[in-house]
């Protein structure tokens, strides 16, 4: 698949300097925030939309210098209207809170971290014992609550807000009329992480189908750059999720194991740091397929439980 940039911003592969406004088309701005990582990218990309009275979303990490770009940003004229929000982890919402207080323009998402949540992930987090909440913004609460498929017009400008829970239970994209605002549900750079309770891979493939039936003419990502062949990035990131689930079911034929020894046997290729980060995705796997009765769980589910295959040996071979 091809990503695109604007020319004078290098390569797709080349990080935009953080801070500088840099122009989309459409009206569409990007601002990239200055917290680049292994999970970020780059940094969180913040999106003005408009031309007068403006859209700010996901206006990203609690950092004053962003904060200071995304007001600077600002030309003659012009203000902010609406401040929208794909979901409520650390590097998307905290700043919507300061941004609100200094321009006045309310706070819109979905609901706030809990929100969204299929039943599984409910009785997950309830029970406590299989982790989770990496990075998530506890404290967010939007001044509105938007439903799925809710419009919302600015001057100028109009989007409508799915609801697109995988990544995240109150996960939204927007979409601008062809462009479509992916939040961190598909991304060009990489695949997404998964981690419940907040996360939940039977919530994920449905809303990657939804994605595609809607046939965005290019994804605004929260982070990395636009990506210009929406359909094979989708695609994309279903297969990868189905080698995976194969992965798992081919290691689990070998006797049961819990998701940390399964993500070190099969991301072979993984930094040991990043272990961590893919053991909560396989974990996503194994919940996803103990629902559809793939596999069973050889203990209460927590974070350190045993799987087997359905049917197969409760015991190591």
């Amino acid at each position: 698949m091809t990503e695109t940039t604007p020319p004078d911003q290098g390569p797709p592969d080349t990080a935009p300097q953080p801070g500088a406004p840099r122009d989309l088309g459409g009206g569409i701005r990007a601002i990239l925030a200055p917290n680049p990582s292994p999970m970020t990218h780059w940094g969180t990309n913040t999106y003005l939309l408009g031309t007068r009275r403006l859209a700010v979303i996901d206006p990203g990490p609690d950092d004053p210098a962003h904060l200071a770009a995304i007001l600077g940003a600002l030309g003659p004229g012009q203000s902010i209207s609406h401040i929208l929000v794909t979901h409520a982890h650390l590097d998307h919402s905290p700043l919507a809170r300061r941004l609100s207080a200094a321009t006045g323009a309310p706070v819109l998402a979905h609901g706030g971290p809990e929100a969204g949540r299929s039943a599984v992930m409910a009785r997950l987090a309830q029970a406590g014992r299989i982790g989770g909440g990496e990075g998530v913004d506890s404290g967010f609460a939007p001044d509105r609550a938007l439903g799925d498929g809710e419009p919302v017009a600015g001057d100028g400008w109009h989007l409508t807000a799915h609801w697109t829970p995988g990544h995240f239970g109150n996960h939204m994209c927007f979409d601008a009329g062809g462009d479509m605002f992916s939040g961190d549900l598909v991304m060009g750079w990489a695949s997404t992480l998964i981690s419940p309770p907040d996360g939940d891979l039977t919530q994920f493939r449905a809303s990657c189908a939804r994605l595609a039936a809607a046939a965005p003419a290019r994804l605004l990502p929260g982070h990395g750059a636009p990506v210009s062949e929406p359909a094979a990035r989708i695609a994309w990131q279903v297969a990868h999720r189905d080698a995976r689930e194969a992965a798992i079911l081919g290691q689990l034929a070998r006797g049961p194991a819990d998701a940390a020894t399964l993500a070190r046997r099969i991301y072979t290729d993984t930094p040991p740091g990043l272990l961590g980060a893919a053991a909560r995705n396989v974990l996503a796997h194994l919940v996803d397929l103990l629902q559809r009765s793939r596999v069973r769980a050889l203990s209460p589910l927590s974070r350190t439980t045993r799987f087997a295959l359905s049917g197969g040996p409760g015991e190591d071979a």
